[in-house]
């Protein structure tokens, strides 16, 4: 499969990681061309390197960015995700004072299902963190991907995705229950200082 992500930071490097791990073909979009071809030049695989602004490729297009950035790559894509699997993996935080935001409409994920009606909106992966997802798991145990959508179809492709790159995905609902992946993802990095695990750790259901 091909996917497009957008952003070439640390979870952008992560997801492009598990995903090519899974023999999937990666393009990565970045502010600069100059950003995403470096990133590109540090992965193994069938990747490659696009800027912000040129036509999208595939079918699924991850948004590996903040959720202060959401709005302008929103913008200058207008149009081309119709129809399209997008994957949000933002947590709405304000890193200025570090406390939860809380979207008028009830999740980031939700905001932008609003602002990008024709795409096929996805929650995944804000629960996790980016080194865990370079390696693919946390004491020997596969890292957890939880997942929420309205549209089964493009839940089970993200799934594949998931499972294809040696995580294990977990269907979380629908794309209401964003809201609390993105508490929990909150959560998880309020967690990080008093339990000492450097943003190492990853949340894990055992049953």
């Amino acid at each position: 499969m091909e996917i497009t992500i957008i952003g070439t930071g640390n979870m952008a490097r992560g997801i492009a990681t598990r995903l090519l791990a899974g023999s999937h073909a990666v393009t990565l979009v970045g502010t600069s061309s100059e950003k995403a071809r470096t990133l590109a030049g540090e992965l193994s695989g069938d990747v490659r390197a696009a800027e912000i602004g040129d036509h999208l490729q595939g079918d699924v297009v991850v948004l590996a960015i903040p959720y202060t950035a959401v709005d302008d790559v929103l913008g200058a894509y207008a149009g081309q995700l119709d129809g399209k699997v997008v994957v949000d993996i933002t947590n709405p935080v304000d890193f200025s004072a570090f406390t939860l935001l809380h979207p008028g409409a009830g999740s980031a994920a939700q905001e932008i299902a609003g602002k990008a009606p024709g795409a096929r909106v996805v929650k995944a992966f804000n629960t996790t963190f980016a080194g865990t997802l370079l390696e693919g798991r946390v004491a020997d145990q596969p890292v957890d991907v939880l997942i929420a959508s309205d549209d089964e179809d493009a839940k089970e492709t993200v799934g594949t995705l998931v499972n294809d790159g040696g995580l294990r995905a977990i269907h979380a609902g629908p794309l209401a229950r964003a809201a609390e992946l993105e508490s929990l993802g909150y959560l998880h990095m309020a967690l990080q200082e008093p339990l000492g695990t450097g943003f190492a750790s990853a949340v894990k259901f055992i049953g």
